[in-house]
């Protein structure tokens, strides 16, 4: 498989501090975002504890005969582990969780993504914007069981209110889902500080832009000409080729 990938994470207009955190896989083999919470330095230190401790895991287990949803599953739990041994050498940072999202292409295996909390995974094909992943949040449950319209859920006080993060003892089991991939497909990884400013028609536009990079910057820029009120993080990968199998 051939493709274009890039990343770029802002503070946005009204936060002083990003507690947002990405990784990108130099190989193009993985791409990682996650978004923190829990006071400034929790939030920070949540996000990159994550990212960090997933990235090292597939790295050391790349070759190894796991299966991928089983690799994915186990990074999450490291990570988990990795942000509530913090919390207990850390007392003031108790309270940090931190979403994450990983989107992985392992060989000759099906690509995977795997999440928990509401960063979230869209893939542009042909000019339709679907979005891969659904919000571990109290809002999308009630928006799925059909107690909210989805205008009420645009606008609920507890929208942002995570059913599920990294960093809980009694984090339930991540969700991993196989994608599927043509050529010409591109993925948008991104916190929610870019989905609650831009809609999904404005994502879809910018999105298509021919270099992945012009891409990037026009999605956190238009973020925050609508307000920026929450860090703005997005990966950006197109997909140029699909090797034969």
């Amino acid at each position: 498989m051939k493709c274009r990938f890039t990343g770029l994470s802002d503070t946005g207009c009204l936060r002083s501090v990003n507690q947002d955190a990405y990784c990108i896989d130099p190989q193009g083999r993985f791409f990682i975002l996650a978004d923190g919470m829990g006071g400034h330095a929790g939030g920070e230190e949540a996000s990159a504890l994550a990212a960090s401790a997933i990235q090292s895991y597939l790295v050391k287990h790349w070759d190894s005969p796991q299966k991928s949803p089983a690799l994915l599953q186990e990074a999450f739990c490291q990570a988990n582990q990795a942000i509530i041994q913090d919390q207990q050498e850390h007392p003031e940072r108790a309270d940090m969780g931190t979403t994450a999202v990983v989107l992985l292409f392992r060989g000759e295996d099906a690509p995977w993504c795997a999440h928990v909390g509401d960063s979230r995974l869209y893939r542009l094909r042909q000019s339709q914007l679907e979005q891969i992943t659904q919000d571990h949040t109290w809002v999308a449950k009630a928006l799925k069981a059909g107690v909210l319209s989805q205008e009420q859920a645009s606008f609920h006080p507890w929208r942002h209110m995570l059913s599920q993060c990294l960093g809980r003892e009694d984090l339930a089991e991540v969700e991993i889902q196989p994608v599927q991939v043509q050529a010409g497909d591109r993925f948008l990884l991104c916190s929610d500080g870019l989905t609650e400013e831009l809609s999904d028609s404005a994502i879809a536009n910018l999105l298509a832009a021919p270099l992945c990079d012009n891409a990037a910057i026009a999605l956190v820029e238009a973020a925050k000409d609508k307000g920026g009120r929450d860090n703005i993080t997005v990966v950006v990968v197109v997909i140029d080729q699909i090797a034969p199998r």
